[in-house]
């Protein structure tokens, strides 16, 4: 593996974050939570953009197309957009009052979802600038969501709530969870009979104990499993191949599970890959 370049020191000790550009891969963008500037590199480390912010960066993500790059900051009520075809900064002013929260582009099309500490939801068109703000689409702080391919939009709260909606911001389903959730993913359950929906699973981690499963072909009947109290905490899982998931722990433990309906719940495979903790 080749070192093409490195970023030293991004933001005075805060928590680094980063993201590379979608679909093109040119452009690499680097900061850290307390940092009030985004850097964005290209290929060979050289700084294309700096980008002035209030600081408090919660995220960095970039539209479907790798055209756009949202920053989201928790000390704005607005949304700081860079156009990397054009070189150009513009804000997305939200209307609410409180702070922002969490930001996630659509998979499927130019939308943005912008959530607030308070629950408010703003999903803005960024090919027509069309803007539509819901309020109270949550009780409490928005902390996480994910688009499906089929433009749903998912959102966890610290309300313990799930909720579905579509793009027009319009609540289809939802869920009351046992404890706060994060890492929201859409994916395609592994059935006997293939679903034509496409992504027919919304997934969470709740309370970073147990994994939840909300079938779309089966809102009734949702799973949650829950795993060793002696792995410690959920810090990740990824769904791969025909329905499995691969999950690590706090324990350094990765665990292989599948979500076909003879085999959920049981562990496929095991390995304790770092001797220490996995953060």
């Amino acid at each position: 593996m080749k070192e093409l370049f490195n970023v030293r020191n991004p933001g005075n000790n805060g928590r680094p974050l980063f993201s590379w550009q979608k679909s093109k891969g040119n452009y690499f963008a680097v900061t850290a939570t307390n940092s009030d500037c985004v850097r964005v590199f290209d290929r060979n480390g050289d700084v294309t953009a700096e980008l002035s912010t209030s600081g408090g960066i919660l995220g960095l993500c970039w539209d479907k197309d790798g055209n756009v790059l949202a920053v989201i900051s928790n000390k704005s009520t607005s949304v700081l957009l860079w156009d990397s075809m054009t070189n150009k900064v513009s804000k997305l002013e939200t209307g609410f009052k409180d702070s922002l929260s969490y930001g996630v582009w659509s998979r499927a099309s130019n939308h943005l979802a912008v959530g607030t500490v308070k629950g408010n939801l703003l999903i803005y068109n960024h090919s027509s600038t069309r803007k539509i703000p819901i309020l109270g689409k949550h009780t409490k702080k928005i902390t996480c969501g994910e688009w499906s391919l089929q433009n749903l939009l998912a959102l966890g709260s610290e309300d313990k709530t799930l909720t579905i909606s579509n793009v027009d911001g319009d609540t289809l389903k939802s869920e009351t969870l046992r404890g706060e959730p994060s890492l929201i993913t859409f994916s395609d359950m592994k059935l006997d009979e293939r679903s034509s929906v496409g992504e027919n699973t919304v997934s969470c981690v709740v309370s970073k104990k147990t994994l939840y499963f909300y079938n779309l072909n089966d809102p009734n009947n949702p799973v949650e499993l829950a795993f060793q109290a002696r792995y410690g905490s959920i810090i990740d899982y990824h769904w791969y191949g025909d329905g499995y998931i691969m999950i690590g722990f706090t324990v350094g433990i990765f665990v292989v599970i599948s979500t076909h309906h003879k085999e959920i719940g049981q562990e496929l495979f095991q390995a304790k890959d770092h001797k220490d903790t996995l953060e």
